[in-house]
C-alpha cells in the first residue's frame, strides 16, 4: 500500500490522472454539443440517413463477421470476390476494433458510434498520460481539438477514420514518452502500432520511420537489420492480406503509373512522366483548394487545413533547428565552451548584470541550456518525422490517389497534427491561432455540404421504410450456410439506373435491412446489362421503374418486395 501510494505521489501522477480525464470526456462532451446545437440528441444518429456510402460496406461486413466468423456473401464490386472468405476491397484489419466490440458487446446501429466515441475517448486519456502536458498545453489542445469537427463527424460515423486517428495519437504519445524514458517494450509497441496502421492503409508505413530511426539509434547495425526485417514482414502480411482478402474494386485503389514509366520508358522518361504528372496534379490540387477557400469545397478545405500545418510545423522545425544550433552544444563541445554559452545567455536575458557574476548562477543557467537542449532534440525528432511523413503523403496523393477520394486520407494527419502541435515546447500561440482560426474557418463557416459535414440524424421517413424492407425480407432472404461464403447469399446493389423521370441512384441505405450475413456487390449499371441472364448473385436489388427492373420482370425473376425507392428480386 505504501509503494503504491509514494508511486501516485511520485511526478504528480494524481494531477496527471485529472488532467487525463478531463480530456478524456472531451470526444462525448463534442459529440454532445454538437447534437444539440442541432437541437438532436446523440441517440438519434441513424446510419441509414447518411449519403456516405462506404458505411453500408463497412457496417454489413463488421455484421457478418460477429455473427459467422464471416459474411455468408461476397462483398465486391461487379461480382468480385476476395480469393479466400468474402471481404470486400479494403483490409479487414482496419475494422478490427469494431469486430472486438461487436464480439463482446453485440453489433447495432449504435454499436460502431459508441466504439468510435469511446476509441478517442482512449486516445485522449493515454496521450494525456504519456505525454503528461502541462495545462497551457492541454488548453490548446483541447481548443483545436473542438474546432477540427471532422472528429465528431467521424466518431458519428460509420467510417474507420477514427481508428486510425486514435491509434497515430497513441503512437505519437508513446513516441515522445519512449524519448522521456528509452525502453525496449516500448520501443516493440511502435513497432506495433506502425505496423497494425500499415496494414490498414499501406501509406501509414511512413509511421514505421521513427521506431527504426530509434532502434538504429540505440543499437547502430542490429537496429538496422531489425527494421529491415520488421519492414519485410509488415509488408509481405500486407500484400497477402490484399492478394487473399480484398476484392477487386471498380478502379485501381491506387495508381503506379509514374513507376511503370521508368520501366517502359527508362530512367529519363520516367522522371519526365513523374514530373509532368506532378505538374498536372498539382495544377488540379491548386484547384480544389482555391474552391475550398471560395466554396468550401470539402477536398479544398482538408487541403488547405493540410498546408497550412505543414507549413506551421515545417516553419517550427526549421527555427527550432536554428535554436539548437544558437545552444551551442556539440557533442564534442568542451565544458569552458558550455560555460561561455551559458554566460552569454545569462547576460543577454538580463539574468546577468555582468559577464564575471557568480558561479553558480552560471551553473544553474549551464544546466538549464543542458535541459533546453535536450527537449529541443526531442521536439525536434517528432516534429521532423512529422513534417516528412506530411510532405511524402503529400506528395503519395499527387502521384497515386484520385484527389476527391484521396483528400479523406490526409484528415488523420491534421487529426495527429492538433496534439503535436498542443505539446510544443515553445511561444506557440500564434501557431496555434493560425491553426485554429483555419479549422474553424474551413470546417465550421465554410463546413456548408450536408453530404460531407451532416451527422445522419433519424428521419421518420427514413427509420419507416428501413424497417418495413426488415419484416419483409427477414422471412424470405434464407442464408445458405453450407455455400458460405457464395454468391448463393450475395446480392448485387445496381449502383443507379434510368427510370422515368432519368438516371436516378438506387436507394442503397435500404440495403441495411438485409438479414445478417448477406454479402453485397455493388455494380455498375451497364455491367448488369451486358451481363445480364449471366449474373452470378442469388438476388438484385435496383431501382424501381428503371431499365433493370423492366429486364427482371420480363425474365420472369421473383419479386421479393418494391416501393416507390426499390425493388429486390431472387434470380431463378
Amino acid at each position: 500500500m505504501n509503494r503504491f501510494r509514494d508511486w501516485w505521489k511520485q511526478d504528480k501522477r494524481y494531477l496527471t490522472m485529472i488532467k487525463a480525464v478531463l480530456l478524456a470526456l472531451l470526444p462525448v462532451l463534442c459529440c454532445l454539443v454538437y447534437c444539440a446545437a442541432q437541437g438532436r440528441s446523440l441517440a438519434e444518429v441513424y446510419l441509414p440517413c447518411s449519403e456516405w456510402n462506404d458505411e453500408l460496406f463497412y457496417y454489413k461486413q463488421v455484421e457478418g463477421i460477429v455473427n459467422f466468423g464471416y459474411p455468408q456473401g461476397y462483398f465486391g464490386f461487379n461480382e468480385s470476390h476476395a480469393l479466400k472468405l468474402s471481404f470486400a476491397a479494403w483490409s479487414p484489419v482496419l475494422v478490427f476494433p469494431w469486430i472486438l466490440w461487436g464480439v463482446l458487446f453485440g453489433w447495432n446501429m449504435m454499436s460502431p458510434v459508441i466504439c468510435n466515441i469511446l476509441l478517442m475517448t482512449a486516445a485522449c486519456f493515454l496521450f494525456v498520460w504519456l505525454v503528461r502536458p502541462g495545462w497551457k498545453q492541454l488548453g490548446i489542445t483541447a481548443l483545436l481539438f473542438c474546432l477540427y469537427t471532422p472528429f465528431v463527424r467521424y466518431m458519428l460515423s460509420v467510417m474507420p477514420e477514427v481508428i486510425c486517428f486514435s491509434l497515430l495519437i497513441v503512437f505519437y504519445s508513446l513516441a515522445v514518452n519512449y524519448l522521456n524514458r528509452e525502453k525496449a517494450y516500448k520501443l516493440a509497441l511502435l513497432f506495433f502500432l506502425s505496423g497494425v496502421l500499415t496494414l490498414m492503409r499501406p501509406y501509414m508505413l511512413l509511421f514505421m520511420l521513427l521506431p527504426a530511426y530509434f532502434w538504429i539509434r540505440r543499437s547502430r547495425w542490429k537496429g538496422l537489420l531489425g527494421s529491415g526485417i520488421v519492414f519485410a514482414v509488415v509488408l509481405a502480411v500486407y500484400v497477402a492480406v490484399k492478394h487473399y482478402l480484398g476484392a477487386e474494386y471498380f478502379a485501381p485503389l491506387f495508381f503506379t503509373d509514374w513507376v511503370d514509366a521508368f520501366f517502359e520508358e527508362g530512367l529519363a522518361g520516367g522522371i519526365r512522366y513523374t514530373l509532368g504528372k506532378l505538374y498536372y496534379m498539382a495544377a488540379s490540387f491548386k484547384g480544389h483548394t482555391v474552391q475550398g477557400f471560395r466554396t468550401g469545397l470539402a477536398s479544398g478545405a482538408f487541403f488547405a487545413g493540410y498546408l497550412i500545418m505543414l507549413l506551421v510545423l515545417l516553419g517550427q522545425s526549421v527555427k527550432d533547428l536554428f535554436s539548437l544550433r544558437l545552444l551551442g552544444r556539440q557533442p564534442d563541445s568542451g565544458e569552458e565552451e558550455n560555460r561561455e554559452t551559458a554566460r552569454d545567455a545569462a547576460v543577454d536575458s538580463g539574468k546577468l548584470g555582468h559577464p564575471a557574476a557568480d558561479s553558480g548562477e552560471l551553473g544553474h543557467l549551464a544546466a538549464d541550456s543542458a535541459r533546453r537542449r535536450e527537449a529541443l532534440k526531442k521536439q525536434l525528432t517528432i516534429e521532423v518525422h512529422f513534417v516528412i511523413s506530411l510532405v511524402a503523403m503529400l506528395f503519395a496523393l499527387l502521384l497515386m490517389y484520385k484527389l476527391t477520394e484521396g483528400s479523406k486520407h490526409l484528415l488523420t494527419f491534421m487529426a495527429a497534427g492538433v496534439f503535436l502541435i498542443g505539446i510544443l515546447e515553445t511561444k506557440y500561440y500564434k501557431k496555434a491561432v493560425l491553426i485554429g482560426a483555419t479549422f474553424a474557418y474551413f470546417y465550421s463557416y465554410m463546413a456548408v455540404t450536408p453530404y460531407d459535414y451532416q451527422v445522419p440524424f433519424a428521419e421518420e421517413q427514413r427509420v419507416a421504410q428501413v424497417e418495413e424492407w426488415q419484416e419483409a425480407l427477414e422471412d424470405v432472404l434464407i442464408l445458405d450456410q453450407h455455400a458460405a461464403p457464395g454468391y448463393e447469399n450475395s446480392v448485387i446493389w445496381v449502383l443507379w439506373d434510368q427510370g422515368a423521370g432519368g438516371s436516378r441512384n438506387v436507394k442503397w441505405q435500404l440495403l441495411y435491412a438485409l438479414p445478417e450475413g448477406f454479402g453485397i456487390s455493388c455494380c455498375k449499371r451497364e455491367y448488369v446489362l451486358q451481363h445480364f441472364g449471366e449474373l452470378q448473385s442469388r438476388y438484385i436489388a435496383t431501382l424501381a421503374g428503371g431499365e433493370v427492373d423492366a429486364r427482371c420482370r420480363e425474365a420472369g425473376y421473383t419479386e421479393w418486395n418494391r416501393d416507390m425507392d426499390m425493388v429486390l428480386y431472387q434470380i431463378d
